[in-house]
């Protein structure tokens, strides 16, 4: 409990959010079910799974390095 207040705790999660929120926009039932709406907390998923689908290169470079930091510099 206490990492979901340090940084980079904040930023494994946005970066969790934004993998998870991607994958699910490949899998056509769940596009349609989870990721229709653009208002409230399932816009927020829709915005995270476009970033991720967009900035594909960048968020997964950005997962190595966060999971090289979490395993070997913490």
């Amino acid at each position: 409990l206490p990492a979901v207040y340090s940084l980079d705790g904040l930023l494994v999660f946005g970066l969790l959010l934004v993998c998870t929120c991607a994958y699910l926009r490949k899998v056509p039932r769940l596009r349609i079910w989870l990721l229709s709406e653009r208002r409230g907390i399932w816009g927020v998923c829709h915005k995270a799974a476009v970033i991720g689908t967009r900035l594909h290169v960048a968020v997964s470079m950005s997962c190595l390095l966060m999971a090289f930091y979490v395993l070997v510099g913490k």
